[in-house]
């Protein structure tokens, strides 16, 4: 059999939008130049290939967001990133996964999608070893070995690793769900919530144990079963130390043996 075709991408070729055009016209002063060398920010040192690339640069230090959606009224540095932002009004998703049939509104997010496919995992975790698909997630991942929690609930002061954990969050606050099953009406804080929902519907179990050949709506589902396998117990009683195979099980432990 031979290797499969690499990923074609394919994007709509369009005229630029004038007033996505014209936002980077803005914001040439300062820019530093040796003849011999690229193009250099003269606040950081960082050095460019062509000075298109260097404006959009500077604007990171000066917080400089000239490039406006006239539908939501956010803002950014540079014409390419309004470009893809605007197609979350429009809709449009013009690079397809020739593999699946999924398509997306950017280039990147495509190239990290295809990793799943692949099984391409390029961003290692230094400290213990853990691979990932894109880079996001791997700096994610640090903060469980550095404790960083860098976003703050303003409501009840919980510090969360990511601003996706935190928005989510927000939501046991507001009581907002936003995701609704279109089978049964079931709302959902979470579209991840939603997705593994839609499977008590679609029947679908997408999680294989690879010993036994039994299948599984959840990975979280999988793993636990996999200790039926290994005798595994990460669950461990700090009063008698009796390790148990699920956290429903030390609970219920420690309520019968403990409680008194």
């Amino acid at each position: 059999m031979s290797d499969p075709e690499p990923p074609q991408i394919k994007e709509e070729t369009e005229e630029q939008d004038p007033d996505i055009q014209s936002c980077e016209l803005i914001g040439h002063e300062n820019i530093g130049y040796y003849e011999d060398e690229p193009y250099f920010c003269n606040m950081c040192g960082t050095r460019f290939t062509d000075r298109g690339a260097l404006i959009v640069h500077k604007r990171t230090h000066a917080d400089e967001k000239p490039c406006l959606c006239n539908v939501c009224g956010s803002r950014f540095t540079n014409s390419s990133t309004l470009k893809v932002h605007m197609r979350k009004h429009t809709g449009e998703k013009p690079y397809l996964c020739n593999t699946c049939g999924t398509r997306f509104s950017d280039r990147s997010a495509l190239t990290v999608h295809m990793r799943k496919h692949t099984g391409e995992k390029p961003y290692l975790c230094n400290t213990c070893g853990t691979r990932f698909t894109h880079l996001n997630a791997l700096k994610v991942h640090s903060r469980k070995h550095t404790g960083e929690k860098p976003y703050l609930c303003n409501t009840c002061g919980t510090r969360f690793r990511n601003s996706s954990t935190l928005k989510a969050h927000m939501r046991t606050h507001t009581g907002e769900k936003p995701y609704l099953c279109n089978m049964c009406g079931s709302r959902f804080t979470q579209s991840s919530t939603l997705t593994v929902h839609m499977r008590t519907h679609t029947g679908e179990k997408p999680y294989l144990c690879n010993t036994c050949g039994t299948r599984f709506i959840t990975n979280n589902d999988l793993t636990v079963h996999m200790r039926t396998h290994t005798d595994e117990r990460p669950y461990v009683c700090q009063t008698c130390g009796m390790a148990f195979k699920q956290t429903s099980h030390l609970s219920l432990h420690m309520t019968r043996i403990h409680s008194g």
